[in-house]
């Protein structure tokens, strides 16, 4: 009898913390229009409300240069840059090219690691948000069919 009022119970509150977290609280945030934009120029605008970057090689990307499956590329991305707002990873020959956006909180470290997906080949775009200004890095990688260099 102890064991089924335990489980109700517990059943119940799970039941009740699902429900606060509804999908509208969870993304909030969430750039819509960053993520439907058809070109990097737009995406940098709909996520970080510019598209002007100035090139930085404290900006490392650390991706494959041959991607044998173009589902699951790993990206890393490290910056020296100091006061490290934001890190934004966009596939530059995809359809949709913003692939990762990344909120750093004050005194996170500039890294970020994911996979993301790519269509075909082209440059993986890292922009890095420091200090209000944005810097950018690329790196080309190319993206085989089943492993064949297709």
């Amino acid at each position: 009898m102890m064991n089924m009022k335990r489980r109700t119970m517990l059943k119940g509150a799970l039941i009740a913390s699902a429900a606060a977290l509804t999908p509208q609280a969870v993304l909030a945030a969430w750039p819509k229009e960053g993520f439907g934009a058809k070109s990097v120029p737009e995406a940098l605008m709909g996520t970080l409300g510019s598209d002007s970057t100035s090139p930085s090689d404290a900006i490392k990307i650390k991706a494959p240069d041959i991607a044998e499956n173009g589902a699951v590329v790993p990206v890393t991305v490290s910056t020296t840059l100091a006061d490290v707002t934001s890190i934004s990873i966009l596939a530059s020959a995809n359809p949709s090219p913003l692939a990762a956006s990344f909120d750093l909180g004050a005194g996170a470290a500039g890294f970020v690691s994911t996979r993301i997906k790519m269509g075909k080949t082209g440059d993986i775009v890292a922009v890095v948000k420091s200090g209000g200004s944005l810097h950018s890095n690329r790196k080309g990688v190319k993206v085989t069919i089943g492993g064949c260099g297709g």
